[in-house]
């Protein structure tokens, strides 16, 4: 008698790798073994394992699945991750100081160690309200908090928006990337340019 053999491949669908078990199942045996009048050992024993199975596999593939999916979560704090002292990776006259300002605010000022006198300063409480630059005649910034880890800087001048910064701390909070993106008065982008800031050790 010619046995007869087939293949048959279970999706489980439990996660984004597509789980997929193969079984081989030779019928011939299957059905050689049925009882009179009821199901055979062999199936049942078939249906007896394959629940096993997957009442072991679902809830370790669904807890793999979970697992996976959890964000991690940032505790960063965008009003305060800041403070300190920040040197520009390339120029050493050109360094950030971040200082609390009334509550949760901040006060950013950008030094020259050469030239104090080039020294300009602004104050936010990142609610997007233009507030005057001291040290620099007819500029305004305003700034608003995008993530954890970014902010936005809209820069005025004499009343036209002339740069936006996208200011944005790394995994550790102890550099800083910033995006410059530069505009003429009608909006349309002139350039873009990037400046690293190394957090100074204390």
């Amino acid at each position: 008698m010619r046995t007869l053999q087939a293949t048959r491949s279970v999706d489980l669908g439990v996660d984004r790798d597509h789980l997929r078990i193969e079984a081989q199942v030779n019928y011939a045996e299957v059905f050689k073994l049925r009882i009179k009048g009821g199901v055979s050992m062999r199936v049942t024993s078939l249906f007896i394992a394959a629940s096993v199975f997957i009442v072991t596999i679902v809830p370790a593939s669904l807890s793999l699945a979970q697992a996976r999916g959890q964000a991690k979560t940032d505790n960063t704090n965008p009003r305060t991750a800041r403070f300190g002292v920040w040197d520009n990776s390339t120029n050493p006259n050109n360094v950030m100081t971040y200082e609390a300002y009334e509550k949760d605010g901040s006060k950013l000022t950008v030094s020259n160690p050469s030239d104090p006198s080039q020294d300009w300063s602004y104050v936010t409480l990142f609610d997007g309200v233009y507030r005057p630059v001291k040290g620099q005649e007819g500029a305004e910034t305003a700034v608003e908090i995008i993530n954890p880890k970014s902010i936005r800087i809209y820069n005025k001048r004499n009343g036209v928006l002339q740069q936006v910064v996208i200011n944005t701390l790394s995994d550790d909070n102890n550099t800083i990337n910033n995006e410059y993106v530069r505009m003429d008065k009608d909006g349309k982008i002139t350039g873009v340019s990037h400046v690293t800031y190394i957090r100074r050790k204390k």
